[in-house]
């Protein structure tokens, strides 16, 4: 490596009272850019030199410079460098050595550097804001169509889901939400995004292993077949769609349907059965005093292999439970309740019995993933309500390293910055001295 050495004066004006050290450390912030701007430019002066000795004096020829100065828009603000040019006299071709060093990309300003700030906003807050946010913090920043552009190429540069047999994988957790796709500029019908999540076992932390737009669980299905270990999963989680069991249900697979999903969706069966407002109030009351929707994880991690005895007792006041309630529901009056009380209360009990072959719980809620996909979804559908399907996927692509996997975040910008080597600073000396002080 060659050391280069940079020498810059600073001269500063200083006030002789009621200077603050906030408002030291606000001069020194507003300065910033100015300083970097200035090291670039001579660092490039520098580079550039050297560059120029790299082509042979007998083949080309020193060409002058570019007509009108290049535009680098850096995470410090704009550096304008008229580029060296040298003539290849065999060819007549016109090389500029300072691009071919660096790797710098034709026709854009905003350099790949510069735009981690603004992406990372963009997973919060719609492009606009995002942008707008950026220029308030650093004084510039991408349009908004260039933000966006530059989301997709990020995302893109990341390439698909990659294999994950390797990994022991026993439980799988699905789920979904509607949104709103766009076509250029044309509202489309709703489509499902649908996700997957999956853990190694007990006490492991649930994984995103998957997400779609517009793809049903057929598809999926062979999408996690094909990347997953999928023989060895034992149980699904899910909030009971049929669709899902269905589909991503294997033969040693075990279904835990969400308890919340089973409280929550019970009121608009019975008003597909036509039981409305008050008329409910029984099968409510009936449902609330099961015990199965008052139970709490924590609580139930205390229990002990020797409490085997109140396991089973309260497994089976859960189900006579269930049995009061579907007596109080005959299938002439109430055929759609009925249908999804029974196949509810023979799948959301699958966590007492893994408890009892095992002494270990498993979560009797999808509550794990929807907790914290809730931020993704609130971006979704509160901010920048209408996606296009490959804008959509894109967007959850860098989202997910933002929010679930900051390590992966880091990678990924180190990837998409194409960062083989980089600068490194050897030395740094400052010294001070006063010009013309009145003491």
């Amino acid at each position: 490596m060659d050391d280069l050495e940079i020498k810059i004066a600073i001269i500063y004006k200083v006030p002789q009272s009621k200077l603050t050290l906030n408002g030291l450390l606000r001069g020194l912030e507003h300065d910033r850019d100015e300083i970097m701007r200035a090291v670039l430019g001579r660092i490039l002066d520098a580079l550039e030199e050297k560059a120029k000795g790299d082509y042979p004096p007998g083949r080309y020829v020193l060409n002058g410079h570019q007509s009108t100065a290049r535009n680098l828009m850096t995470s410090f603000g704009r550096v304008r460098h008229r580029l060296a040019q040298v003539l290849d006299r065999t060819t007549g071709a016109v090389v500029f050595p300072l691009a071919e060093r660096l790797k710098i990309e034709p026709y854009r300003q905003y350099q790949r550097e510069t735009l981690e700030a603004p992406v990372g906003q963009a997973i919060h807050l719609s492009y606009r804001l995002a942008t707008k946010e950026t220029r308030r913090l650093r004084g510039h920043g991408p349009s908004t169509s260039t933000l966006w552009r530059r989301l997709q190429e990020v995302a893109e540069s990341q390439g698909g889901w990659p294999l994950l047999k390797h990994r022991p994988f026993t439980f799988l957790m699905v789920d979904g939400t509607k949104v709103r796709l766009q076509d250029r500029g044309t509202s489309l019908e709703p489509a499902e995004m649908r996700w997957a999540w999956a853990s190694e076992g007990v006490g492991k932390p649930f994984e995103w292993v998957g997400f779609w737009v517009g793809k049903d669980w057929r598809t999926i299905r062979r999408d996690l077949s094909r990347r997953l270990n999928y023989g060895r999963l034992q149980m699904l989680f899910s909030d009971g769609e049929s669709a899902i069991e269905d589909n991503l249900r294997s033969a040693r697979m075990e279904c835990q349907r969400c308890v919340w999903h089973g409280r929550h969706d019970f009121r608009f069966l019975l008003y597909a059965d036509e039981v409305k407002g008050p008329a409910q109030r029984e099968f409510l009351e009936l449902l609330n005093r099961n015990p199965l929707f008052h139970l709490r994880q924590a609580e139930l991690e205390t229990l002990k292999p020797e409490d085997e005895p109140l396991v089973r007792k309260l497994a089976r006041t859960i189900r006579s439970g269930f049995r009061e309630l579907l007596a109080a529901l005959p299938e002439s009056r109430y055929p759609k309740t009925r249908t999804y009380l029974l196949n509810f209360s023979q799948q959301a009990l699958a966590f007492f019995d893994y408890w009892l072959d095992h002494q270990r719980w498993i979560p009797f809620t999808t509550n794990i993933a929807e907790s914290a996909f809730s931020r993704v979804v609130n971006r979704i559908k509160r901010v920048g309500r209408r996606w296009s399907e490959a804008g959509l996927l894109n967007w959850l692509t860098i989202a997910m390293g933002k929010i679930f996997h900051p390590a992966l975040w880091t990678s990924l910008w180190r990837q998409y910055l194409q960062l083989h080597r980089s600068l490194h600073l050897a030395s740094l000396i400052s010294k001070y001295r006063w010009i013309d002080a009145i003491t």
